[in-house]
């Protein structure tokens, strides 16, 4: 059984989640930690838990949920995966994040690609790969059946989608990508996006006002 656990860093307020099991492994989904205070807070934790990290898996490579990757990829000796439509995105890292004052003196290289209908497997679970492009090119979300729950990243928020003005970005390609693959999932699944609280699935198809 897969547990997922929520951090919340930098200045945009970038939810990371780490999703964990029984046996202690874990990955960590879009670490945003910015500063050495933040390390500390994310890598005590898992000391705290004994955590072991098996790998960094993001949803998408905008500079807020990049941030932490190239850190604990350099600490834990671990890999990094993303969609390989996302490559032109994390190349801009660099200046995205001189644009916000931020210090990022590296940009991290994946090294493994993750595609839609490959299932991603720590210990015995299992998360369900869905391609949903439109905040950006790349985007992914993670489904897991067993917990009932979808890291859906910034592409579905609570009340709201995410931003398509940004490079990549189409609106009707990511309206078209929450239509046909998360709204395809049962209603009641959580949906823990990149950026605020969680939500359902119901609750969007109900009150979502950009998806009546």
């Amino acid at each position: 059984m897969l547990n997922v656990t929520l951090f919340t860093y930098n200045a945009f307020d970038e939810n990371t989640y780490l999703v964990s099991n029984e046996h202690n492994q874990c990955w960590v989904i879009d670490p945003g930690m910015s500063n050495p205070a933040e390390n500390k807070h994310f890598t005590d934790y898992l000391s705290e838990k004994q955590l072991k990290p098996q790998a960094i898996i993001n949803t998408h490579a905008h500079i807020d949920h990049i941030l932490g990757v190239q850190y604990l990829m350099d600490k834990y000796n671990i890999p990094f995966g993303m969609h390989e439509a996302e490559t032109p995105v994390l190349k801009m890292g660099t200046s995205s994040a001189a644009m916000f004052g931020m210090h990022f003196p590296k940009t991290p290289q994946p090294t493994f690609y993750i595609k839609e209908g490959e299932p991603l497997k720590l210990g015995e679970d299992t998360l369900t790969v869905f391609h949903t492009p439109g905040h950006s090119p790349g985007s992914i979300s993670y489904y897991y059946p067993g917990g009932n729950w979808v890291v859906a990243g910034d592409v579905l928020f609570s009340g709201s989608i995410g931003r398509t003005d940004l490079p990549g970005g189409n609106f009707d390609t990511l309206i078209t990508a929450i239509r046909t693959k998360l709204f395809t999932l049962p209603s009641n699944t959580i949906v823990l996006s990149g950026h605020g609280e969680a939500t359902t699935i119901a609750e969007e198809k109900m009150h979502n006002p950009f998806l009546k």
